[in-house]
């Protein structure tokens, strides 16, 4: 490993968290896993994320902002709540937030009376693909509470329903949009200022 580059390193690193995490079906891959490290280092306020995992303890260990994850599977939300304090990640914590009927789409019902009113990042890697609408509802629920400049890191969309989904965000929310990540792609909406 001598003569990896660092990219290689942190590619390495990232797969080897991956798997050890043990939730290799769902789990973020190393691309986006390297996205996440970079804009929750730099979070200058609050930070939401939809679905939970391994990217929850990730956002937790690199940044400095509170880190809230919505999580609609009871069990798997203890799940990362365990590995948070185990990690002695105070500053995180994981909602329990089901999914909920919209009429046009399913997403997830958010506490928001004690949710901040403003969030710097977005992590959108749930809810799981079957849901009526997808991530669609990201946007919907939350656009008013994505601050001007924010971004929203979507997972997996280079599937066609994600690209759909950002798309869409695109034209009915005041978002632009690049793609980003050599393996798995993924997108990287800003709010418009």
């Amino acid at each position: 490993m001598g003569d990896a580059t660092p990219a290689t390193r942190m590619a390495s690193t990232l797969e080897a968290l991956v798997y050890g995490w043990g939730n290799d079906t769902f789990s973020a891959r190393h691309d986006f896993l390297a996205a996440v490290l970079s804009y929750g280092r730099r979070a200058t306020g609050p930070i939401l994320e939809c679905g939970s995992g391994l990217s929850t303890v990730v956002l937790a260990k690199v940044s400095r902002q509170p880190v809230w994850s919505l999580e609609h599977d009871p069990t798997w939300r203890n799940c990362t709540q365990a590995a948070l304090v185990t990690y002695g990640c105070l500053q995180a914590q994981v909602v329990w937030a089901p999914l909920r009927n919209y009429g046009q789409f399913a997403w997830y019902d958010p506490p928001l009376a004690i949710m901040p009113t403003e969030f710097a990042l977005v992590v959108c890697d749930g809810p799981p693909s079957g849901t009526p609408g997808g991530r669609y509802g990201l946007l919907p629920v939350m656009r008013s509470r994505v601050r001007p400049g924010g971004v929203v890191l979507l997972d997996d969309a280079g599937r066609d329903a994600e690209a759909l989904v950002a798309e869409r965000w695109v034209s009915e929310f005041g978002v632009t949009c690049a793609m980003a990540g050599e393996r798995q792609r993924y997108a990287v909406l800003t709010a418009d200022q």
